[in-house]
């Protein structure tokens, strides 16, 4: 997900409404705005001194307001038990490795993850640099005049280029309170130098069926375009199409939507929106207890989605409700050209401890 590219549409909104104030919304003018304004003030000084005894009464058995929770229920302990970091993690077993491994008819290898660079999509202030110091760094080392290189890389490691979402990048604030998977709270997960809980180091290795569903290839045309929000029916239409099997309990389900064709050609373009699947698509998924959901885009998730107040809402439902992992801007170009809709999924988080997210080059073998 990517919380500057938030701030900037609120920002160009709050931009839009102020440039649309007419004359009589100005302070020289009597207004609706004005007159409630001051109706309400009127109001507040007639009966405050009617009121004072009454709050006087009330003062010391008021209880503070309960804290409005944005889903309506608790979303805590998981199933795993209160103490669980893993979440959808837990699903990954040996029988899911064997049921992967027996997808694997060719040996054919396709990398998913996009090249670390300058010049890819960065979202607001996220940086990414690569330097060599020196060159070479140092050397001559012994008889034999070994010298070496090394490297230098700056930026938000686990939330640039292709990039794996952990349980402790997400949370939902509830009353005053921000509360993470399992119902860890900010008070537990946060830390300067690293999540406290949560911590990427603690998924381990996903192996296990991938589900690939060529949302495009249904639906038609070039790439769905900015914005459109994935059905359930186009998720089965997709997946009728493909002749694949629904995915199940520990599965990987990735969706192609063809928006990554502007990866490094228009990335203003690529930055301003996405399709992807809604809350509806993505409670379906929940139903099927899988354990990854990815893309061909920068939040697999349509934005703005189904409810432009409630943006990122899939994150919430998937990472912070339900432990489910998200895997942005994946490659999926080759494996949605040769049709290949079921393989094994292969990927390890990189073991660095407290981080929000993971780098890396996740693979689909066949």
């Amino acid at each position: 997900m990517q919380p500057d590219w938030l701030k900037q549409h609120f920002a160009a909104q709050t931009t839009a409404e102020s440039a649309a104030l007419t004359e009589s919304e100005q302070p020289s003018a009597v207004n609706r705005r004005d007159f409630l304004h001051g109706s309400m003030l009127a109001g507040v000084t007639a009966g405050a001194a009617a009121g004072g005894l009454v709050a006087q009464h009330h003062a010391a058995h008021a209880q503070p307001a309960p804290a409005v929770n944005p889903f309506g229920k608790d979303w805590w302990p998981s199933p795993w038990g209160p103490a669980d970091e893993r979440g959808a993690a837990n699903r990954m077993t040996p029988a899911k490795v064997i049921e992967a491994v027996k997808l694997i008819k060719t040996g054919k290898i396709y990398q998913l993850g996009r090249i670390y660079e300058q010049g890819m999509p960065l979202f607001g202030s996220r940086h990414y640099s690569l330097t060599i110091p020196g060159g070479p760094t140092g050397g001559p080392l012994g008889a034999a005049k070994l010298m070496y290189n090394d490297e230098m890389v700056s930026g938000e490691i686990g939330q640039v280029g292709t990039q794996f979402d952990g349980l402790g990048h997400v949370g939902t604030l509830v009353g005053n309170e921000v509360i993470y998977y399992n119902g860890f709270k900010q008070s537990d997960v946060g830390g300067a130098y690293g999540l406290q809980k949560l911590g990427i180091h603690n998924v381990g290795v996903i192996f296990t069926r991938g589900v690939l569903i060529d949302v495009l290839g249904y639906k038609g045309g070039d790439r769905l375009p900015i914005g459109y929000v994935i059905t359930l029916d186009d998720v089965r239409g997709a997946l009728s199409r493909q002749g694949t099997r629904e995915p199940g309990e520990g599965d990987v389900v990735l969706f192609y939507t063809g928006h990554s064709k502007l990866w490094m050609k228009d990335n203003a373009e690529y930055n301003k929106g996405e399709p992807g699947p809604g809350v509806t698509a993505a409670k379906w998924l929940i139903e099927r207890n899988i354990c990854l959901v990815g893309a061909d885009t920068w939040g697999v998730e349509a934005i703005t989605g189904e409810d432009k107040d409630r943006m990122f809402e899939c994150h919430q439902w998937w990472i912070t409700m339900n432990g489910i992992y998200i895997h942005e801007n994946l490659d999926l170009e080759q494996l949605a050209g040769d049709r290949i809709y079921e393989f094994a999924y292969i990927f390890s988080p990189l073991r660095l401890k407290g981080a929000t997210g993971s780098p890396g080059n996740p693979i689909a073998v066949v």
